[in-house]
């Protein structure tokens, strides 16, 4: 959650959380437990009553600087350890993290009474990964309807009662078919200009007229189907930095974005990848080692679809097991520890063209940066979910069967009912 309001002072910051985990409870809207500590046994309390994992960050942050997933004590001793500048008056907020949760963020027009959503994105990392640095999809393509018309109630009713003017960001979170706000930003946020132009809603602009007193009923805003799929993707700049782990987490690490526009999701990913730098491949050979939380039917239907595609797939012993007992074809490859020929001999070499690595969990965080290191070194397309693969693989589908001709914003604009 982030707080409203940016005092330090750790007087103001407990009412700033108190206040609107009440006012939250007031309307019904769920929200992770939360605590605040300025010492470890402080910290080790509230880990003891929310339970691990935690969302852990000192009291005031931009960018997500100093935010980091914490899965045990261990962890969490270590990051009090080495925080500088907690006391009483600086105090570290813990947040019970919704591991494998589905994030999502509405950007609202509100004129103090009324609020407006254009449209719903869908982010395509799992929660935990910083707004900023997450691809996500406007409109949504695995959220329910349900789900999102309880998001888009839920940010009209906090827009309300916040009685904000202007733009409004809130971002949820959706774990066990419940819906959480994690945070409630009454700003313009960076995602104004995406969603203005996938919509063909000028944000900006009737934010301003809402602010110089125009009414909603006033500017004639509704709801309208978008026929189309815009995909935010961000730019990272790890390729002038070889010896940084690439993994993506709280703090935001991307330094831009892009936004492909197609007919279908697929060719909208597939697009926003290709001006993101480096393009999906059409064929060659993908490479998949995920945790084993994530040798699931849905890492099978990933990799049925790029054999479907044509492509080779290598994979390490646990994922090879996983694909050979559901009729899945993989050469198993090494791990580096475990001698050579190895993953890494393969990405240097040029036999592996796509990687899948699903770094979740404390252990593999740190024991597979190899493998993301060497996919940035050596210019390889590497991704961290299996949310993204699926995207990737619809992507290359989209791609391969033609269907990328090109159309100006004002031709997507013109198709909106």
């Amino acid at each position: 959650m982030k707080i409203l309001g940016t005092s330090v002072d750790a007087i103001d910051l407990a009412e700033d959380r108190d206040r609107f985990r009440m006012m939250m409870e007031e309307l019904n809207i769920p929200m992770p437990e939360s605590g605040m500590a300025s010492n470890l046994d402080q910290a080790l309390e509230v880990a003891k009553r929310i339970g691990y994992p935690l969302m852990v960050r000192p009291s005031y942050v931009l960018g997500g600087r100093g935010m980091e997933v914490i899965y045990d004590e261990e962890m969490l001793e270590r990051y009090v350890a080495a925080a500088v500048d907690i006391t009483p008056e600086r105090p570290i907020l813990i947040d019970r993290f919704l591991e494998n949760a589905l994030e999502t963020e509405a950007d609202a027009l509100s004129d103090g009474v009324e609020a407006f959503v254009p449209a719903v994105m869908e982010h395509i990392e799992q929660a935990g990964i910083h707004s900023g640095d997450s691809a996500c999809v406007i409109p949504p393509v695995s959220i329910s309807a349900e789900h999102l018309q309880t998001i888009e109630e839920y940010t009209r009713k906090i827009a309300q009662k916040l009685h904000v003017v202007g733009l409004m960001n809130m971002q949820y979170a959706i774990s066990h078919d419940v819906v959480y706000v994690l945070e409630a930003n009454p700003r313009a946020s960076r995602t104004v200009p995406l969603v203005s132009k996938v919509c063909n809603v000028s944000m900006a602009r009737i934010a301003t007229q809402m602010m110089m007193n125009k009414k909603m009923n006033e500017l004639g805003l509704k709801k309208r189907n978008i026929p189309h799929y815009g995909v935010k993707e961000s730019v990272f700049p790890f390729n002038m930095f070889p010896e940084v782990d690439p993994l993506l987490g709280p703090e935001m690490r991307s330094t831009g974005e892009v936004l492909g526009l197609a007919d279908s999701f697929g060719m909208a990913f597939y697009k926003a990848e290709e001006a993101a730098k480096p393009s999906l491949p059409e064929e060659g050979t993908v490479m998949i080692t995920v945790a084993a939380k994530d040798r699931s039917a849905e890492l099978v239907e990933v990799a049925r679809e790029f054999q479907r595609l044509g492509f080779a797939i290598k994979a390490t012993n646990g994922t090879h097991k996983v694909l050979a007992e559901n009729g899945i074809q993989s050469e198993k490859i090494k791990k580096i520890y475990e001698g050579r020929p190895n993953i890494d001999d393969a990405i240097k070499n040029k036999e592996v063209q796509l990687v899948i690595n699903t770094p979740i969990g404390k252990a593999s965080q740190y024991d597979d940066s190899y493998i993301r290191k060497a996919a940035i070194k050596y210019k390889v397309p590497y991704i961290t979910t299996i949310a993204a693969a699926s995207a990737a693989a619809k992507g290359i589908a989209a791609s391969k069967s033609g269907h990328s001709a090109a159309k100006s914003l004002q031709e997507y604009h013109r198709d909106i009912k």
